[in-house]
């Protein structure tokens, strides 16, 4: 049995005993018949969550959008008015999980909340669907993964591309066997934030319609400031990354497409260097990974500067989001597009192309997105694992956690997989997870 074959079975074994669990605990939760449409509750409708709004809604004989959340009042009541009157409302998202008429919640939360929310949801005996990066440590991402197992729940994380045709073809033919042993592939966030980036700002009373102190959730309490909330809270990394919000895609379809379970070592460099502002992540950021396989994998993070990284067409459009380097030719993905160039001969190496390129055409991000969401929902029905289950988001999730880390420690880390633990330095092992604010737990 050869490598790809060798995962291919793992992962069958280990998702069919994933789904006997849920099998086995979900008795305990509403059937739904057949032509029932599912009962979702929203929490956080800010921003991403109105856009999976707009996704769940290209399904309406699936769904119906039975409860919203946010801790802003004046965007609670804005998604509302759009939704109609009989849209419940809620500021607490413990409100709606206690409704006995909800089936299912989508989270598009801040990060920090996203490992309380979908336990508790769990617990209640709710399917999640939570939006990607699925914990902010790596603690959390495996707590949830428990959760789902136990209380025999539906998980699926926000990495839609697990759902896009042209990936899941991709993924079924293997990075090897469409351009040769792939011993490189990198991936690219560039955005040119400079001269001011999210700018700086002093703190201030927060705005009537925010629960700011909710809003913190299990984060210590810190006074408001404007270029943190709703949304620059990406650029703090008490709340969130450009690696985990960014990367985890990226690594995440990197990791499919090659039949890659966990790196065993990962390096990063980066700093501030160039964005004058108040942001506590990186400006620019190299994330390289290392697998048993050989393979090394990189995220380059630059907000510095935005041109190409990737080779581009005659637009200058970058040809893809991914780049994967084989043997015999090169692998560019993205949304739209897929091209593979070939590779010819270097130094010592006869010249000649050593396979032929092609194109296969993409698919558009709204038609991912629908698809993803479809699957959640049709999994809901069957009890079947969906695309993104939450062990396979806990395990793209960790690799941006396991970068953020090794930043913080300025070293290059092993790490043990099995354990989810690294092997050479103490002071890393104790970033896995931190202390919640009270009243906030973690309890499976």
């Amino acid at each position: 049995m050869n490598r790809r074959s060798f995962h291919r079975s793992a992962l069958a074994a280990s998702g069919s005993l994933g789904l006997a669990a849920i099998q086995t605990v979900a008795s305990g939760a509403q059937i739904l018949g057949a032509n029932e449409r599912i009962r979702l509750g929203f929490i956080g409708v800010a921003n991403r969550g109105g856009q999976l709004i707009s996704a769940f809604q290209q399904s309406p004989t699936e769904m119906e959008i039975a409860a919203v959340c946010d801790v802003d009042s004046r965007t609670l009541e804005k998604t509302r008015s759009v939704l109609g009157e009989k849209t419940l409302a809620f500021r607490d998202f413990r409100t709606l999980l206690e409704r006995n008429d909800i089936d299912a919640v989508v989270i598009a939360t801040p990060d920090h909340w996203h490992a309380i929310q979908t336990i508790e949801a769990c617990k209640s005996g709710k399917d999640v669907y939570v939006e990607k990066p699925l914990a902010i440590t790596i603690h959390e991402g495996r707590k949830m993964v428990e959760a789902a197992r136990k209380y025999g729940r539906i998980v699926q994380v926000g990495t839609h591309r697990r759902s896009a045709p042209h990936y899941i073809e991709l993924a079924k033919a293997g990075g090897d066997e469409l351009v040769g042993f792939v011993t490189l592939a990198r991936s690219f966030r560039m955005s040119n934030m400079t001269p001011s980036g999210i700018g700086r700002c002093q703190t201030s009373a927060p705005p009537e319609e925010l629960d700011w102190d909710m809003w913190l959730g299990p984060r210590p309490l810190r006074p408001y400031q404007e270029n943190i909330a709703p949304y620059k809270f990406r650029w703090w990394e008490l709340y969130s990354s450009q690696t985990g919000n960014w990367g985890v895609h990226y690594l995440d379809a990197i990791r499919w497409i090659l039949g890659e379970e966990s790196p065993e070592s990962v390096c990063a460099m980066g700093g501030r260097f160039a964005v004058d502002d108040d942001r506590t992540v990186p400006d620019t950021m190299i994330s390289t990974f290392q697998f048993k396989s050989g393979r090394l994998v990189t995220f380059t993070q630059g907000e510095a500067c935005g041109n190409p990284m990737v080779a581009t067409d005659a637009s200058y459009r970058p040809l893809g989001e991914l780049e994967l380097r084989g043997t015999n030719g090169t692998l560019y993905v993205a949304d739209r597009q897929v091209r593979i160039y070939p590779e010819r001969g270097g130094q010592f190496a006869p010249r000649e192309a050593k396979m032929q390129g092609r194109e296969m055409p993409g698919t558009p991000l709204a038609e991912i997105e629908r698809l993803h969401t479809l699957n959640f929902l049709q999994c809901i029905r069957s009890r079947e694992l969906p695309t993104a289950d939450v062990e396979i988001g806990h395990r793209s999730t960790l690799m941006s956690h396991m970068a953020n880390i090794s930043l913080a420690v300025k070293q290059r880390l092993e790490w043990d997989a099995t354990n989810e633990r690294f092997l050479n330095c103490d002071a890393a092992n104790a970033m896995l997870h931190y202390e919640y604010r009270a009243p906030w737990k973690l309890e499976v």
